[in-house]
């Protein structure tokens, strides 16, 4: 009942913080150019919510964050606490990390400008016409210096073993010639289950693996590429 109460603060909470802050916070970005100013907004609504909601974050491997070089950061996705949270672990190290994401998230109207104007780059799943462009302008974007933040499994599993990894972000990754870093987050499913609303107080755990380098490949490379990282990131879950 306590982990209900606490969930239903953190929404309101949250939401009031984006309708409130959102809007002026997203207007001065605009006019005055000061794209930095919508991080610092949101890792304020992100920290809000991970401190009412109780989840507690520990982070591992920091010395595996590529901090001089963009790189893509490859992460297993079973819960809806997981993009936040990785918001906040690598924020004081990209404080504008740019994030590859499905673009049904598209109808969220005050987020999606702010996403638009901080240069996340939306996917349509199961859409060519679409993706290969997309994809190619996060490519752009990676060889300018902006690292990615990459969920490959394309949307949450249920039981927390790993899905198939889609090829957009390895593709990206390769175009770029960014290394990609795997990355394994556990306790976000015990935190916020798909399907459900609750959000429980447990800590959760973000360990970053050693980084695989692109430099050399080519797109013949892409499957090896993901096998070779959802490797690792099974290894790194197990670990945990």
């Amino acid at each position: 009942m306590i982990a209900v109460v606490r969930s239903l603060l953190t929404y309101l909470s949250v939401s009031l913080y984006v309708l409130f802050v959102g809007p002026p916070i997203l207007l001065i970005a605009v006019v005055f150019r000061q794209v930095p100013l919508l991080y610092q907004a949101g890792r304020g609504g992100v920290r809000l919510g991970l401190f009412l909601s109780g989840v507690q974050l520990r982070i591992e491997g920091k010395e595996n964050i590529q901090k001089h070089r963009a790189a893509v950061y490859a992460v297993n996705h079973t819960s809806n606490v997981e993009p936040p949270i990785l918001f906040e672990a690598l924020h004081s190290t990209f404080p504008r990390l740019r994030v590859l994401y499905k673009a049904e998230l598209r109808k969220l109207p005050i987020l999606v400008r702010a996403w638009d104007l901080a240069g996340f780059v939306p996917l349509e799943r199961g859409n060519p016409e679409q993706s290969l462009p997309a994809i190619g302008r996060a490519a752009d974007a990676l060889r300018q210096g902006h690292s990615f933040l990459i969920f490959p499994e394309g949307t949450r599993s249920r039981t927390g073993r790993l899905l198939p990894f889609k090829k957009g972000g390895f593709i990206m990754a390769i175009k770029g010639s960014a290394p990609m870093v795997p990355v394994a987050i556990s306790g976000a499913r015990a935190a916020m289950r798909k399907g459900s609303f609750v959000i429980q107080p447990v800590v959760v755990r973000v360990r970053f693996g050693q980084p695989v380098e692109t430099a050399g490949m080519s797109l013949d490379d892409r499957d090896r590429l993901s096998a070779l990282v959802r490797g690792k990131v099974e290894a790194l879950l197990a670990e945990a």
